[in-house]
């Protein structure tokens, strides 16, 4: 059934190494295994892992066929979109951070299970790490999946773009509401929304978009708030 995945990637004009199928059906059986030891998907069903974890973080690649590296993935949970990534992509360096570790022991065990060399996950919260120098205004591309309301999401995430680079998030059916929601945050951490990439997944599983902001210029050195502060008092 893996094979499935390059037939619907192929349909959108996203690209996949040959080896891709055999990394997925392998990553699979990674999470079915992770999940007895700590809690990454409520997913299990393999049919739906394709399609709502799998395909849908690979969307991005329809748009963005060849991402400029290095990508940051903030809060990478159980790997989505950041490992799919780095399947299609496993040129590109990706970074994963989540602030469960063993969460990323999971993410660096997976990486090296499936011989993905440009892949680490780091631990730590996106409030902290984002105010260290070899992380902040540094990533070409950031993005994140299923991790905040879009103007928390904002301030956790822009601090790590580079000025002019992008910051794209995985968004469901809410979206055009949150975007509504963050024209404050999108002001203070100089970044607007560039284009909005809207999509239905197979087999009737939901609609979800893709959101493209544009950084502008530097965050500024406020930003991001202590941990915790974001969440509580969003811009």
């Amino acid at each position: 059934m893996w094979n499935r995945l390059t037939t619907l990637c192929t349909e959108q004009n996203i690209q996949l190494p040959p080896e891709a199928p055999a990394l997925f059906a392998q990553y699979y059986q990674l999470l079915l295994e992770g999940n007895e030891k700590c809690n990454l998907t409520r997913i299990t069903d393999p049919e739906e892992a394709l399609i709502k974890h799998f395909f849908d973080s690979l969307q991005l690649l329809a748009w963005y066929p060849d991402p400029p590296g290095p990508i940051l993935d903030v809060g990478s949970g159980a790997g989505f979109p950041g490992i799919p990534l780095n399947i299609a992509r496993p040129e590109i360096p990706v970074v994963m951070l989540d602030s469960s570790k063993k969460r990323v022991d999971f993410l660096n065990g997976s990486g090296a299970a499936l011989g993905l060399t440009e892949l680490t996950a780091i631990h730590g919260r996106a409030e902290d790490i984002a105010r260290l120098p070899n992380h902040r205004d540094k990533y070409r591309l950031v993005v994140s999946r299923a991790v905040a309301r879009l103007p928390v999401l904002l301030e956790l995430c822009l601090p790590f773009v580079a000025p002019e680079g992008m910051f794209i998030s995985y968004k469901g059916p809410e979206a055009g509401q949150e975007v509504k929601d963050s024209a404050q945050a999108l002001q203070e951490l100089n970044s607007r929304l560039e284009t909005t990439k809207s999509y239905t997944l197979p087999d009737n599983m939901g609609t979800r978009s893709l959101l493209f902001f544009r950084k502008e210029d530097v965050t500024p050195a406020r930003y991001p708030r202590k941990a915790g502060t974001p969440e509580k008092r969003p811009l």
